[in-house]
């Protein structure tokens, strides 16, 4: 704090005498009715070694750093969000209008559309706070990350507390598949990889074709009493290119004649023996997923905290 100093002298009432030599300086404090220009203060903070003048906080190195590496970090996942948005949208338009008169909420590519949606948004509100310096933006993407990995934790113990329920939740899914496998093709090609890289045919067995009204016996198309192509055994039948009528007839034949054409087997009981199988994958998938979200908002919550540092000093 700079001090002017002023020199006392005695009233008129009292004549001429000096003050003392002891006490003719006073200290008085600094006021904004002073002189003195900033040079003469700096000389004097520099003579004064008692007072304490704070210094900006510098960001380290290292925070710096964390403040590139998270930008890039949400650029990343800014464009599989973007990547995953495109193929949603590419697939709903690919489709109109929907076939059937299918209700756009029960479309499967909505799935990628909603998932490419919150994802671009989050990871968007992450590279702008992390670039912009902006505190609103990095808390909105903390509390985005969190809500999605709650979220997450929570599924993924209902889906241990309720596997026999979720296995008859799929048996109805694949139930509703064949229903209504010429409707959409979506479901068309999941229905088709899941028999054909399971190797097998119907929920229960290759008979379950029969409640789908363009395979069923009393159908009048070329795909009556008939199964789809991804159940044959051999769809090639040593050619190059697939047959498509290799299941046509299938459902009026024997067992024994229609096990040496197609699988018989249904897909409920493996679809269930894969997922059991897969289970150490799904959960290093899901621990994996979670590490991620952890550190983007580890580095996040630096980058924040770094900047409320600089913006209470200022």
């Amino acid at each position: 704090m700079a001090l002017s100093r002023v020199r006392l002298f005695a009233s008129h009432g009292e004549g001429t005498r000096l003050l003392p030599q002891a006490s003719r300086l006073v200290e008085l404090p600094y006021s904004s009715f002073d002189d003195d220009d900033e040079d003469e203060d700096d000389n004097m903070a520099e003579q004064d070694p008692g007072v304490w003048y704070p210094e900006p906080p510098k960001l380290s190195p290292f925070s710096h750093c964390v403040r590139y590496l998270a930008f890039f970090w949400n650029l990343l996942f800014l464009l599989l969000g973007l990547l995953t948005l495109a193929v949603g949208v590419w697939g709903l338009l690919a489709k109109s209008p929907l076939p059937g008169g299918v209700p756009l909420s029960s479309d499967p590519m909505l799935l990628f559309v909603l998932a490419g949606l919150g994802a671009s948004t989050v990871s968007l509100a992450g590279c702008l706070g992390a670039f912009r310096a902006n505190p609103c933006l990095l808390r909105f993407f903390l509390g985005a990350v969190l809500a999605f990995g709650g979220l997450e934790v929570l599924g993924g113990l209902l889906l241990l507390l309720a596997r026999r329920r979720l296995r008859d939740a799929l048996q109805d899914l694949l139930l509703l598949c064949l229903l209504r496998y010429q409707d959409d093709p979506d479901l068309q090609f999941l229905v088709d990889e899941v028999q054909r890289s399971l190797q097998c045919c119907g929920l229960e067995s290759y008979r379950d074709w029969e409640s789908n009204p363009y395979f069923n016996c009393s159908a009048p198309g070329v795909q009556a009493c008939g199964v789809p192509a991804s159940c044959c055994q051999d769809p090639l039948e040593n050619g190059s290119v697939p047959n498509i009528q290799c299941g046509f007839g299938v459902l009026g034949l024997g067992a024994a004649a229609a096990g040496a054409m197609v699988h018989t087997g249904g897909c409920g009981a493996a679809l269930g023996a894969w997922l059991r199988g897969q289970a150490g994958a799904i959960a290093t998938g899901a621990a994996v997923l979670l590490l991620l979200e952890a550190v983007g908002a580890l580095m996040a919550l630096r980058v924040l905290r770094d900047i409320t540092a600089v913006r209470v000093w200022e």
